[in-house]
């Protein structure tokens, strides 16, 4: 950065935040009250992952339920690796995230002649029922909601189509002193413009890492786009191997990342090979309520040893009107591919849906970087452990937003927050215009088809040693491409994607055991002590 041809002045704000699903927004609303907030997203505000979420939000509403039994059900799932202080602080303040939620304005759904009280569903893992949602389609009502809010707000600047490429810390100014977070680079796609912004705290709550498998449930932008920059400011990250692979997603030609929720299983769904015979009973005495992890690696082996494309999922016992009450837009998508719930089974297959790992954060959401902040699926809290407990995501967003802007807030307020420093603008005075763009595009492909087929949901020494020598040599070719041509958002994607996935494999190869999420053939057994794989910059 020592020339440079831009000259666009600083962008000043007291808040970043990268990422527009509810961790992000979440955020920006509650500290929109006092403060400038910019929340940058690499597409339309309604394009990230929370908006596609299901099921719902797990909480303890009921009186027959306890906080003690929802903490329980978490570490059971997490398989040993559950932070129990992350754990109990997320379960504790979940109630007042839903009632938050309620205050603003979210429809959830209600008991059917019962106004006020609303309707809790099962699903697995979890003991009781305690998942508040909108019918089948919680996230979005809960985006939708929220994005009126947002947009409403005078002290809330949205900047769509705006790509991370990279934080700016002291450190890599050459400022001494603790390593800080003091704003970061942006590409502008519309004008292909890099942007600086500043301000003395950033939050990061970019989602995970699916697009780095052929197969997931996630939406384009699931890139790492964080999880990568905070690794490269310095941060540490935590439990990369757990990648939660959601059991069952749609298997069709024209439906790309359609998830069926966990709630269908909930409500008495069941699992069929083609022949028609339920499976599930005999790997797992929970069957189909088994947690993740146990169904995936179930259907998984399953359709390897019969050589299927996909399984069933059957729910066609319940009535019509049980049907279209309780998942509307899954009966909807269906027929339109000409699949009738009601009356057959939905042909589905396993697919990457969530990275249980991340950058390693305190109870305030605050990384290794003073002024960086993690919250949701870009952070590993130590709430999820080696394996997810389903709808616990979209309550850990809110519980720490909520006390990652609290501290924000009373730093800002006390004016302990760091003065503003001249920062530099982005320099692409020495690079040109890629000629071939379909290096990218093929290291893409590349990259997604080795990880789903090396880096799965069952692994071996072998198949990790073949991922991490190809992605060493992506690695190679990316920084020799990312050093001569300016960024496109395909490029820093690709770029981060890669970062991610070596992450991943590294802590793959450093874990010699099987345990929630990972699964070795090489080591079948669980180690008596469960210790977090951290990984240093």
């Amino acid at each position: 950065m020592t020339s440079t041809t831009k000259t666009s002045a600083p962008l000043h704000f007291d808040v970043l935040i990268v990422g527009s699903g509810l961790a992000g927004l979440s955020a920006a609303l509650l500290l929109s009250q006092q403060y400038r907030v910019a929340i940058l997203t690499k597409r339309a505000v309604r394009e990230g992952s929370s908006g596609w979420a299901q099921g719902g939000i797990a909480a303890v509403w009921d009186k027959d339920d306890s906080f003690a039994a929802h903490v329980d059900d978490t570490l059971i799932a997490g398989a040993g690796l559950c932070d129990l202080k992350a754990t109990q602080f997320v379960v504790e303040n979940a109630p007042q995230s839903i009632a938050w939620l309620q205050k603003l304005g979210v429809p959830f759904s209600e008991e059917a002649g019962h106004a006020g009280q609303l309707h809790l569903t099962r699903e697995g893992g979890h003991s009781a029922r305690r998942i508040v949602h909108v019918t089948d389609a919680t996230g979005a009502a809960v985006q939708q909601t929220l994005i009126e809010k947002v947009k409403a707000s005078a002290n809330v600047t949205l900047f769509e189509h705006h790509t991370l490429v990279d934080l700016i810390t002291t450190t890599k100014l050459g400022q001494a002193g603790p390593n800080r977070c003091v704003g970061l680079y942006a590409l502008d796609d519309d004008t292909d413009e890099v942007l600086t912004f500043q301000a003395p705290h950033t939050i990061l709550a970019t989602g995970g890492a699916g697009k780095v498998y052929l197969y997931t449930t996630n939406p384009d932008t699931a890139t790492g786009d964080g999880i990568a920059a905070a690794w490269r400011a310095g941060c540490q990250v935590q439990n990369m191997e757990f990648i939660q692979f959601h059991p069952t997603c749609l298997f069709h030609p024209h439906a790309k990342s359609f998830l069926i929720t966990e709630a269908v299983r909930g409500e008495g769904g069941r699992l069929l090979l083609p022949t028609g015979e339920r499976f599930m009973p005999k790997h797992d005495p929970r069957a189909e309520l088994a947690p993740r992890d146990v169904v995936a690696r179930a259907i998984d082996f399953e359709m390897k040893k019969g050589g299927f494309d996909c399984v069933y999922l059957d729910i066609s016992h319940q009535p019509l009107s049980f049907i279209k009450e309780h998942f509307p837009n899954i009966y909807a998508r269906c027929l339109e591919l000409g699949i009738d719930m009601a009356k057959q089974p939905i042909p589905v297959v396993p697919a990457a849906h969530y990275t249980c790992g991340g950058v390693v954060t305190d109870l305030d959401a605050r990384t290794d970087v003073e002024g960086l902040y993690a919250v949701g699926e870009t952070a590993c809290t130590g709430l999820h452990g080696a394996n997810r407990l389903a709808s616990n995501s979209l309550v850990e967003c809110m519980v720490f937003a909520r006390s990652a802007t609290a501290l924000i807030a009373s730093e800002l307020a006390s004016g302990s927050s760091e003065a503003p420093r001249q920062l530099p603008a982005w320099d692409d005075s020495r690079v040109t215009d890629a000629d071939e763009s379909v290096v990218i595009s093929h290291n893409w492909d590349e990259l997604r088809r080795f990880m789903w087929d090396y880096v799965g949901i069952v692994r071996t020494n072998k198949r990790l040693e073949r991922a991490a020598h190809r992605i060493a040599l992506l690695q190679d070719e990316i920084a020799e491409f990312y050093a001569h041509f300016h960024v496109t958002r395909d490029l820093l994607e690709l770029r981060n994607l890669v970062q991610v996935a070596d992450l991943i494999v590294k802590s793959a190869q450093a874990r010699h055991e099987s345990r929630g999420l990972h699964f070795s053939r090489d080591y079948p057994g669980m180690l008596e002590s469960a210790v977090p794989t951290t990984l240093t910059p």
